[in-house]
């Protein structure tokens, strides 16, 4: 099997604008699951921000954003982006989540999700936060 790891942007209320931006510079598809999509609303007012999104293209460029809820701290330049490592392997994404936790904070457990077959993240003892996942078929924008 392999993995990727892929930059994932943070931001607030601003994710699908950047996702739009990047798509406008490097080309790709642009994927965007908002938190009304994935049935993962906390607040009306931030249901149409993005969950999850992303922009790939032919060439290899990969980013991933979202936008983070404001029941989580967030500051620009603070928590910036996450470390996202993706796999197809249930197996071998929960071996690399269980030798990263070794000391580290969990955020999300390691478990199945509403857009994922398997999703977990930590912030390890350097302070980095990691995203692991499982690959699933995401929903067209």
């Amino acid at each position: 099997m392999t993995i990727s790891t892929v930059p994932h942007l943070n931001f607030r209320g601003q994710a699908r604008a950047a996702l739009e931006f990047y798509r406008s510079v490097f080309g790709g598809d642009l994927v965007a699951v908002t938190y009304q999509d994935a049935h993962s609303v906390e607040r009306p007012d931030e249901a149409d921000q993005v969950m999850w999104g992303q922009v790939v293209s032919g060439d290899g460029f990969h980013v991933m954003a979202y936008d983070v809820p404001s029941s989580r701290p967030w500051s620009p330049g603070q928590a910036p982006y996450f470390v996202s490592v993706r796999g197809q392997d249930a197996e071998e994404v929960a071996a690399y989540w269980h030798r990263l936790a070794a000391g580290a904070s969990v955020v999300v457990p390691l478990a199945p999700a509403g857009w994922a077959p398997l999703y977990g993240m930590l912030t390890d003892r350097f302070g980095v936060t990691w995203v692991l996942d499982v690959a699933a078929e995401p929903v067209p924008a």
